[in-house]
């Protein structure tokens, strides 16, 4: 988005002596690196999932790819998760209140897990926890919002984030993090399991929720999405690897140590047709 802005500033510039190609050059590139047209194609990466308990995907590349609308800051395939406990503990899309605080909900403050071994190479713990946004006019103003928010490049939709390097040129992202909750830094080696921050409600988001994404570049603004699926056993079920569909609540559960490696490729019949497993 940045570039974007820096196209159209220059092309009105244009308008005072300056090149009008060199505009509409950083314009192509702009749409280039926001677009990312084109989705990544080869087999899921398997991981454990970054909760525990009764949790729902508010968007999945299960239901559609990119699964946020969009290919830009490599979340083709990412996963946003809410804690879902069920009994109306989790508030409501509605009109009233406008806003809640983040402890409101029931995913503020639930610890995050690191889905697979590797090093921390990216580590960002400024963003303030917001109040919620999941009213009607707080959804329909939020687009405004987000557009602001990108001016600060991908930390401002993303929010607090940890980047991991999986090896093999593979990155995790886990965002929206609460501020001050990130248990490991940059350059820390962290494994598969270990708590690595607390689920928080910074940058682009609606409600606390985790944000979890596999790219090909350590820096969301040049990165592609990459497509993963968590090991078997995720859901209780030995039925193979998978991920939860969106708008269905699951038990996600800590698969047994070795049943399926922590990075390890799925075969090619496991995405995408096998990977709707609630």
């Amino acid at each position: 988005m940045p570039l974007m802005w820096a196209a159209t500033l220059t092309l009105l510039a244009g308008y005072v002596g300056v090149p009008w190609w060199v505009g509409w050059a950083l314009l192509v590139v702009a749409l280039a690196v926001y677009l990312r047209v084109g989705t990544a194609r080869r087999e899921p990466r398997v991981m454990f999932p970054p909760v525990r308990g009764r949790w729902m995907a508010l968007t999945s590349p299960v239901d559609g790819v990119p699964s946020q609308g969009s290919h830009a800051y490599g979340q083709t395939y990412a996963l946003g998760l809410v804690a879902e406990p069920g009994g109306g503990t989790r508030p409501d899309i509605a009109w009233r209140p406008l806003s809640r605080p983040p402890e409101d909900f029931p995913a503020f403050g639930r610890p995050v897990y690191a889905p697979a071994d590797g090093t921390v190479v990216a580590a960002h713990d400024a963003r303030r926890d917001h109040r919620s946004r999941n009213s009607w006019p707080w959804l329909f103003g939020a687009v405004v919002e987000n557009t602001l928010r990108e001016l600060r490049g991908p930390a401002g939709m993303l929010g607090n984030h940890l980047v991991i390097d999986l090896g093999g040129g593979d990155h995790l992202l886990l965002g929206h993090l609460e501020r001050g909750s990130l248990a490991v830094r940059r350059g820390d080696v962290v494994r598969a399991g270990q708590v690595v921050a607390r689920c928080g409600n910074s940058g682009a988001c609606t409600e606390p929720q985790v944000r979890v994404q596999l790219m090909d570049h350590r820096r969301p603004l040049f990165a592609a999405g990459l497509p993963i699926a968590w090991a078997s056993g995720w859901n209780g079920r030995d039925d193979g690897v998978g991920l939860p569909e969106t708008w269905r609540p699951v038990v996600v559960e800590l698969p047994e140590p070795g049943v399926v490696p922590a990075g390890r490729d799925a075969g090619e019949d496991d995405y995408a047709d096998e990977v709707r497993r609630t």
